[in-house]
Parts: structure tokens; C-alpha cells; sequence
């Protein structure tokens, strides 16, 4: 009888260990986040410091993020991880702060348009309508803590690209890359963004 119970405890360890959605599908590490970035191993002289996140506080949410939303090939990683660390200055930012526009933000800075259907995702319409009545700055408070705010790039891949721009990007070549940043993201490439990307993808092998 003890066997037998014995057994089956350690069946179904086994099952939820193997469930895809028990654990991360890849799981970064600071190390491989400071790899990319090294100015990302600490906050000291951070301009914004309530908004800085160290490497070490990033990879937990930013792990969580690609099991959440399916984030599964490491050059799709890769694209999200440079992205991120671009467009907030080596996670020293997530508020736009330059020019200064009202409700972008978040690790991948998005704009107050895509803030809001993003927290359309995540939180009933009554606090969505709530926070929307107050203006575009109270949208990005309920999507910019570490959580969501790391978890927005993902997000963003997985509902707002398509498949041949994901699929691009999993085969981690710099056509797939730009196509991502021009047809989907809607910004254009440069020698800076294909420098964290590079980076990235190696760190990520």
C-alpha cells in the first residue's frame, strides 16, 4: 500500500514537472542578460532609479513572460530580450521620458494605444474604463510594474505580429529582424538595435 501510494505521488510529480506550463519553456538568466548589457548589472546612478531594474530583477519576469505567451524559439527570445534593452535604456527606464509622451512606457515602450489593449487583457473593463477616464498615465500604471511591464514585449509578439514575422524571427536572420522592427513594431532598424540583437542571440544559443 506505502508503494503503491509512493508511486503515485512520484507520477505525478513527474507529469506536472513535464506540463509546459508549470514551468518556464526557457528560463533566462541576469548573466545572460548582462552578456548583452553589462551596464544592466546594477541601478547606481540611474536617473530615474524608481524605474531601473537590474538584470537580476528582469530575468524572473521576463522568463515568466515567455511561458505565458508561448515565447518558445530562442531567436524570438532573443528579438524581445534586444528590444526591450534598447527601448528602455538598458532597463534604466520605463516611462517615456524623451520627448516625454504622456502614457508610453513599459520595457518595450509601448505606445498609450497599445497600453490600453494591453491592460484590456489583463484586467476587467470596469478598472480598464476606470483608469482610461483618468488618462493615459493611469493606463500605463496598471500594465508597469516588473511583472507586466517585462511581460509587455511578449505580449505584443504574440498578439500583434504574425506568423511569418514570428517565424522570421525564430530562424534568427537579420531580414527576419528588420522585418519584425519595420512591419510589425513599426520603427525603423539601426546599427545600435542590431548590436543588442546580435548579442542577444548569442547569449541566447
Amino acid at each position: 500500500m506505502l508503494l503503491q501510494t509512493v508511486t503515485l505521488l512520484l507520477n505525478t510529480l513527474l507529469l506536472v514537472s513535464a506540463h509546459p506550463l508549470s514551468r518556464p519553456r526557457y528560463a533566462l538568466s541576469a548573466s545572460a542578460i548582462t552578456t548583452v548589457s553589462p551596464s544592466t548589472s546594477t541601478c547606481s546612478g540611474a536617473p530615474f532609479p524608481e524605474e531601473c531594474a537590474t538584470a537580476s530583477q528582469a530575468a524572473g519576469p521576463i522568463s515568466r513572460s515567455f511561458t505565458k505567451y508561448q515565447i518558445t524559439s530562442s531567436g524570438e527570445q532573443a528579438a524581445l530580450l534586444a528590444l526591450m534593452l534598447y527601448e528602455s535604456g538598458d532597463f534604466k527606464y520605463s516611462k517615456n521620458h524623451f520627448p516625454g509622451v504622456p502614457g508610453q512606457g513599459t520595457r518595450n515602450m509601448q505606445s498609450p494605444a497599445f497600453n490600453l489593449k494591453y491592460a484590456e487583457s489583463l484586467y476587467p473593463a470596469e478598472e480598464v474604463e476606470e483608469a482610461q477616464a483618468q488618462g493615459p498615465e493611469a493606463v500605463l500604471e496598471l500594465v508597469n510594474d516588473d511583472e507586466k511591464g517585462f511581460a509587455s514585449a511578449a505580449w505584443f509578439l504574440s498578439t500583434q505580429c504574425t506568423d511569418e514575422i514570428r517565424q522570421g524571427l525564430a530562424s534568427k536572420s537579420a531580414e527576419g529582424w528588420t522585418a519584425y522592427l519595420t512591419q510589425c513594431i513599426g520603427t525603423t532598424d539601426n546599427a545600435e538595435r542590431d548590436a543588442y540583437w546580435k548579442k542577444a542571440v548569442q547569449a541566447l544559443e
